[in-house]
């Protein structure tokens, strides 16, 4: 076996477990998916084996060197080259092209003589040429910081490879690079991700609850399917357990009946009992009965237990739904007029290289498409007025908007959860009715004063479609930009369903072909 993990936990200081008595293993050149919930602690796992952290119980064993890609990476200081761990092989390459016959560099270099070669196929491959080895890694952006860390997998081409959320910041373009990675890579793999079409690649999937890992032996379909079974075979447990309590509440009170009635049949033969039996025999028949009570109480808790053990499960499986109104513009009503427009950033470079014309009805769901740094994000601010063309022109029919970003931004405020539900609740709904969709938005009581500012991106996403329905003014258009980059599978199905109901016009940027396929966003404007 290639990755042997063996009974591990890990729990931070003085903290309860983020998890426990965790085992599996992954066969040589074989790929595995982890997934779950955000919270449930998948990055801190994939950071255990590749050694980033120190477990607290269990062993782990690799059986090559692994190649590790984060999700994020901090501030490091260093050139693409040491970040890559190639610049020792670089600078003895070159010393030896300039004379050098020191053993060290011989030594250093080892059999990479086309080391230099490699990065700069990789770097290609990538789309990266225009970023140079000895260029500070961190002044990339993200979508390069990952790129570079794909490219190393061409340079270093190692046999065990840990990926987190790999997808995050590619365009559609290097996600197809990766995708063919995957489906060609001779290696054991393990992958965290939310990407359906990656995960859809993928034949192992794993999961990762707050109960621990559970192994499904399919791709992602597979796991849908199977996780749906098992929702349908746990209503059915709930169904025949509601069943079997009404049947043991009414067999008890059949008991009591028949009970009273000896009883009072015993009152009114007890004249004919000698003095001296009678009270034993009332002893007797309370005795009785309270033995036959305590025993249906002891089968109805019993019941009332498995039931709530049942109902809780199914709470935790439970998905939200949130529904927004219609949009009050009707369709087909001509909202945007593009005409011959251009932008240009400092250095009067026009940012496209043919101008932009075309309209948008309202009703319509459009994709904006094209690689980063195509100028996605600045047609949009264009479309909505935040920006103005250096060419052409753009009219707009009066229209209202709501643009979410992938960091939902309107969320990330300084306040509790409940305080900016009641800043929108700006219809004056009744108290208990905010809590009540806060509740349904899955923040129960205990959260309510916890702060927005530490909330994951799930988190964010679903607080700002509740405060969406709290306010109930509901955008005549919906412009999403990047939304699912930081969700878990969980958030991301919440998203894809409240925006597939969404009545009104939508424009929507993203990488993640599912998900635009999902909302049914078939137009396409191509940068």
């Amino acid at each position: 076996m290639s990755i042997i993990v063996s009974d591990i936990s890990y729990h931070y200081q003085n903290q309860n477990a983020i998890f426990e008595h965790i085992s599996f293993t992954v066969a040589d050149n074989s790929i595995v998916s982890l997934i779950g919930d955000n919270g449930t602690g998948k990055s801190t796992l994939l950071k255990v084996i590749a050694g980033e952290l120190q477990q607290s119980d269990g062993s782990i064993i690799c059986s090559s060197s692994h190649y590790y890609i984060p999700q994020n990476v901090g501030i490091t200081g260093k050139s693409v080259s040491k970040f890559l761990n190639v610049s020792e092989k670089l600078e003895s390459l070159l010393a030896i092209t300039q004379g050098s016959t020191l053993q060290l560099h011989y030594d250093t270099l080892a059999d990479d003589w086309d080391i230099e070669a490699r990065c700069q196929r990789a770097f290609a491959k990538w789309g990266l040429s225009h970023i140079g080895l000895t260029d500070d890694f961190d002044n990339l952006s993200g979508g390069e910081k990952t790129k570079i860390f794909l490219a190393g997998l061409d340079i270093h081409n190692p046999k065990v490879v840990l990926m987190d959320e790999p997808t995050n910041h590619l365009d559609l373009t290097s996600r197809e690079i990766l995708y063919d990675y995957i489906d060609n890579v001779k290696a054991s793999v393990i992958i965290v991700s939310h990407d359906v079409s990656l995960l859809g690649r993928i034949n192992t999937t794993m999961e990762l609850t707050p109960k621990g890992l559970k192994i499904y032996g399919g791709d992602f379909s597979f796991y849908s399917d199977v996780r749906e079974m098992e929702s349908n075979s746990l209503q059915e447990k709930i169904h025949n357990e509601e069943k079997r309590l009404r049947e043991v509440r009414k067999t008890a009170q059949e008991t009591r009946q028949r009970q009273e009635k000896r009883v009072g049949r015993g009152e009114r033969n007890k004249s004919q009992i000698i003095r001296i039996l009678r009270k034993t025999v009332s002893n007797r028949g309370e005795n009785t009965e309270a033995k036959l009570r305590e025993r249906h109480e002891k089968i109805v808790q019993q019941s009332r237990e498995r039931l709530s053990d049942l109902r809780s499960e199914q709470i935790n499986r439970a998905e939200l739904k949130i529904d927004v109104e219609d949009a009050g513009i009707h369709n087909g009503k001509r909202l945007v007029c593009v005409k011959g427009i251009n932008y240009e950033f400092s250095g009067g470079v026009s940012l496209w290289s043919q101008p932009l014309s075309f309209e948008i009805f309202s009703g319509e769901r459009i994709h904006i498409m094209g690689d980063n740094g195509s100028g996605k994000t600045t047609l949009i601010k264009l479309i909505t007025g935040q920006l103005e063309p250096v060419s052409g022109e753009v009219t707009r029919a009066p229209f209202s908007y709501l643009y979410l970003d992938q960091e939902y931004r309107e969320i990330n405020v300084d306040n509790t959860i409940l305080e900016l539900a009641n800043r929108y609740n700006t219809t004056n709904l009744p108290e208990h009715e905010v809590k009540t969709r806060l509740n349904r938005a899955l923040f129960p009581k205990d959260v309510w004063d916890k702060s927005c500012l530490v909330l994951s991106g799930g988190e964010r996403m679903r607080l700002y479609l509740c405060c969406l329905m709290i306010s109930n003014q509901i955008p005549d258009m919906l412009i999403l930009d990047e939304p699912t980059n930081n969700l878990d599978l969980s958030s991301l199905r919440i998203l894809t369903d409240t925006v597939r109901n969404y009545r009104g016009t939508l424009l929507v940027v993203s990488h993640d072909s599912y998900f635009v396929r999902e909302i049914g966003a078939g137009r396409v404007i191509r940068l």
